[in-house]
């Protein structure tokens, strides 16, 4: 069964802020970035348990994959999976990121 991928609006902002930054000095790596993230994504729809269970959270069903230094977080649902957010693996999730699981 393929799950339905859906961007959480928090985490299209994540992407479009990370595009911006890495941008300043170089589209091409920007542009690298941002599609490694999207493909990774992809790979959800079939094997959304491919990722590992996010330490903070402690809950089998909020996972991520690391892309280069950022952490792509999100939520198995039954029939979807909602990516919660993009952040780099060196910045503390909390308190923001507790108001995006559900």
């Amino acid at each position: 069964m393929d799950y339905k991928v859906i961007w959480s609006d928090e985490a299209l902002r994540d992407i479009e802020a990370i595009a911006a930054y890495i941008e300043r000095d170089s589209h091409f790596y920007a542009s690298s970035v941002v599609t490694r993230i999207l493909e990774t994504t992809k790979l959800l729809e079939t094997f959304p348990l491919s990722g590992r269970v996010v330490p903070e959270e402690a809950d089998e069903n909020v996972r991520e994959h690391f892309v280069f230094s950022f952490r792509v977080i999100y939520e198995i649902s039954l029939n979807d999976v909602c990516v919660l957010a993009v952040v780099h693996g060196k910045r503390l999730l909390y308190p923001e990121f507790g108001k995006r699981v559900k």
